[in-house]
């Protein structure tokens, strides 16, 4: 059967993590995410998506608006608890979530 579908066209999930579920997480508590940033260095994060943490929209920091942060679906923007800012990471370069 994965013959068939890999002749298909057919490709599997490419990220290490379900996004979804991710995203449901983040969006309910503190989650540590381990990545691969750009450059190749390995990264930890501390992070949310708890609107109760979240600072306020505003105008000037487009980061901070639901709308421009869901623009690229390949990049996850997340509120780091540590850092007190916005951060990002791309999903096909997450090892872990925990």
């Amino acid at each position: 059967l994965e013959k068939f579908l890999s002749d298909q066209g057919y490709e599997k999930d490419k990220y290490a993590v379900d996004r979804d579920e991710t995203i449901k997480m983040l969006q309910e508590r503190d989650v540590v995410v381990t990545f691969t940033k750009i450059n190749g260095e390995k990264r930890v994060m501390t992070c949310t998506l708890q609107e109760s943490i979240l600072p306020p929209s505003k105008k000037d920091d487009p980061i901070s608006q639901k709308k421009v942060r869901a623009v690229n679906p390949e990049v996850c923007s997340v509120w780091d608890v540590n850092a007190n800012g916005w951060r990002s990471f791309r999903w096909e370069n997450v090892v872990s979530v925990e």
